[in-house]
């Protein structure tokens, strides 16, 4: 990423705006925007999330594994701006296989890291955890807060989106798939 070129482009808009960069609040703005975005928002853009899916156990588990509130923030692309929320991961393991826990956050945090749409990175997700855990099933739901929806527009502050994707046994088997929705609500 080029801070430079960012800082500059925040420079511009502020100026566009008619913004006085002179101001004392306002010296250091398109210096600490360019960070934000580059060393907060976007950090791990470049990676894939199934980077660190790399390491499994054995486990005498062959059961429901329920991640439940992994806190997350994203950016709409449409906008660039934040939208905030939490994830839920459940898998059935297969052959008693499993990950550790803070894999599924981690994974979870760097599909966050990047200009999207929830719908998107709800997908995505699954589609990682069926590659790399191989599991009887999948079930990743989000739940979000955008701001664009919040700040702009229809300004509707507290409406989230719930988005889910469904992958593997929890397709085809209604019993797993109620048994994983009902995890999600406990």
């Amino acid at each position: 990423m080029n801070r430079e070129k960012v800082e500059q482009a925040v420079r511009l808009m502020m100026e566009g705006l008619d913004l006085d960069l002179t101001e004392e609040g306002l010296l250091d703005t398109p210096r600490r925007v360019s960070s934000m975005f580059i060393d907060d928002f976007f950090r791990d853009m470049n990676r894939d999330p199934s980077e660190v899916l790399t390491t499994f156990f054995h486990a005498d588990y062959d059961e429901m594994v329920a991640l439940r509130n992994i806190q997350f923030h994203s950016v709409c692309e449409h906008h660039l701006l934040p939208f905030i929320g939490k994830a839920t991961v459940i898998y059935i393991p297969k052959d008693k296989r499993i990950v550790g826990a803070s894999k599924l956050a981690r994974a979870v945090e760097i599909a966050s890291s990047r200009p999207q749409l929830q719908e998107r990175m709800t997908s995505q997700l699954a589609d990682v955890f069926m590659e790399k855990l191989k599991p009887h099933g999948v079930l990743v739901r989000l739940e979000a807060e955008h701001l664009c929806m919040t700040l702009r527009g229809i300004q509707k502050p507290g409406t989230t989106m719930v988005t889910t994707a469904i992958r593997g046994l929890f397709r085809t088997d209604l019993a797993a798939r109620n048994e994983a929705l009902a995890m999600i609500e406990l």
